[in-house]
């Protein structure tokens, strides 16, 4: 039998694989390719445990093959860059998010859309176009292109960078792009996990009044005391649900549970914007007159 392309590869690597959908991790020894011209090289150091980490490691998705290194929220320190590479150096900070590679090519990766490019590849639990495995951050080593390399501020720990890499630009992103980080407005997030908890953040760093939407009455100090939210509203809490009717510009729903939209709709004043960051396991139900008019 012939050995798999990432066996292949001279450059030794030591990672934890899930190799079943019991999500059981184990030691997993592999490969990583040799530097390439345009390969930055680097010691991982920390790696952040992203919800989708766990989706992949047990199938939830119906997509992951096995054996599985998940890992996209990962940082490190350069030990090697190609003859190409302009923008690092060794001892460089780095860190890599959910893609490293893609295209280059499309009308979405000239526009820095690279995730929406229909030729991405991810970070792990993909396939490098020479039919390589790519395996994660849950691993000592990593190599990858420059161009989806990033660097890591002197002042900022790289424990504390490595989750800004998912689970803070999901959440910074939409926050920007529709429009929700002027100071003065009402934003709400749903869920006070990884991204809920930096969409609190950021939204407070922008100026935003912000409400926590939770179904756990016992998250309200966290929200407020230890995250600046301005204030909470239990979900299940039908009169509170009321009371807070048409006062939010917009909502952040990180929630990766099945749950019900027509509440959230209800919060939104004319022209609010609900931004679905979860991604459950079964679709959810979209109730269309509320957004049509009011009922």
């Amino acid at each position: 039998m012939a050995a798999q392309p990432e066996l292949e590869h001279p450059r030794k690597a030591f990672g934890w694989a899930v190799r079943d959908p019991s999500g059981v991790f184990s030691p997993f020894n592999f490969s990583r390719r040799e530097t390439g011209e345009k390969d930055v090289a680097f010691k991982v150091l920390y790696c952040g445990i992203c919800h989708s980490d766990l989706h992949k490691a047990k199938n939830e998705w119906g997509t992951s093959t096995y054996p599985l290194v998940p890992g996209h929220e990962v940082t490190g320190v350069v030990t090697e860059v190609g003859s190409k590479v302009e923008k690092f150096k060794v001892g460089d900070k780095v860190g890599v998010g959910c893609l490293v590679d893609s295209c280059r090519s499309c009308q979405n990766c000239s526009h820095n859309l690279e995730n929406y490019c229909p030729q991405y590849t991810l970070t792990y639990d993909d396939k490098y176009k020479d039919g390589s495995i790519t395996y994660g951050g849950y691993s000592d080593s990593m190599v990858a292109d420059e161009h989806f390399v990033v660097r890591i501020p002197d002042g900022l720990p790289l424990d504390a960078a490595a989750p800004l890499l998912c689970a803070g630009i999901t959440v910074y992103s939409p926050l920007r792009y529709f429009a929700l980080d002027k100071p003065g407005l009402h934003v709400g997030v749903v869920g006070l996990g990884g991204l809920g908890h930096m969409a609190v953040k950021f939204a407070k760093a922008f100026g935003a009044n912000v409400t926590v939407i939770s179904t756990s009455p016992y998250k309200k100090e966290e929200a407020i005391q230890h995250l600046g939210a301005d204030s909470f509203l239990i979900s299940r809490d039908q009169d509170q649900m009321q009371a807070a009717k048409g006062t939010l510009d917009g909502i952040i729903d990180t929630v990766s549970g099945v749950h019900l939209l027509l509440p959230l709709i209800g919060l939104l004043k004319s022209h609010g914007k609900l931004v679905m960051l979860g991604a459950p396991e079964k679709p959810l139900e979209l109730p269309i007159f509320p957004l049509l008019c009011a009922f």
